[in-house]
C-alpha cells in the first residue's frame, strides 16, 4: 500500500455502496489497488474504500490517463479490441479484470445499417447487491464506446446464470492464489 495525500478536492465512489463522495485536499489515503486506469483508496478519515477515476489521478500524485499495458501484440479485429478494453475494467475490490473473473457472459459486434458497429455485452457481478455494478458496467461501456468504428455500446447486467468462483479463468485464479 502506497501512502498518498489528496492534493486537491476530487470525487470518489464509495466501495461497495457505489455512491459519490468528496475527498478533500489534505486527507491521507493509501492506494490499495491501481488497475485499469482507476485507483482504490483506503481513506482512514472516512472509514472505508473509495475508487478514484484515472481522470482525477493528479489529486493523488499520479498521471491522469495512465493505464496499465494491455496484452502483448496489437488486436487483430474489433472483437479483439473490445475484449482488450474489457480486460482493463476491474472490480475495485478484486485485483482481477472482469473478463478473467468470469463476469462477461456474452459479447457481440453487429454492423449498423448507417455505418459503424454496435457492441452488446452481457455481464454479471460477483454478488447481486453490489453497489459498484452500475459503475463497472458504465466504465466498460465508456471504454468500448471509445473504440474506433463503435457507434453504439451497450452493457447489460444480468443475473442468469448466477456467478460462482468456478467461472474465474485459470489466469484469474492464479492471480488470486486459488491454484
Amino acid at each position: 500500500m502506497e501512502r498518498v495525500e489528496i492534493s486537491r478536492d476530487c470525487d470518489a465512489i464509495a466501495i461497495p455502496a457505489g455512491y459519490t463522495v468528496r475527498l478533500t485536499k489534505g486527507m491521507t489515503a493509501f492506494i490499495t489497488q491501481a488497475l485499469g486506469g482507476s485507483y482504490t483508496l483506503q481513506v482512514p478519515e472516512m472509514g472505508g474504500l473509495f475508487r478514484v477515476a484515472g481522470t482525477d489521478a493528479d489529486a493523488i500524485g499520479k498521471t491522469p490517463g495512465e493505464t496499465p499495458a494491455g496484452e502483448a501484440g496489437a488486436p487483430q479485429s474489433l472483437e479483439d479490441e473490445v475484449w482488450a478494453q474489457l480486460r482493463t475494467c476491474y472490480d475495485p475490490e478484486i485485483p482481477v479484470n472482469i473478463v478473467d473473473l468470469g463476469l462477461i457472459y456474452d459479447m457481440r459486434v453487429e454492423a449498423l445499417p448507417e455505418g459503424g458497429k454496435r457492441v452488446d455485452v452481457k455481464m454479471t457481478l460477483t454478488a447481486p447487491g453490489c453497489g459498484m455494478g452500475t459503475v463497472i458496467a458504465a466504465e466498460a461501456r465508456q471504454k468500448i464506446a471509445g473504440l474506433p468504428d463503435v457507434e453504439e455500446a451497450n452493457v447489460e447486467v444480468v443475473w442468469d446464470p448466477p456467478w460462482n468462483p468456478q467461472m474465474i479463468s485459470p489466469e484469474g485464479k492464479e492471480r488470486l492464489g486459488m491454484m
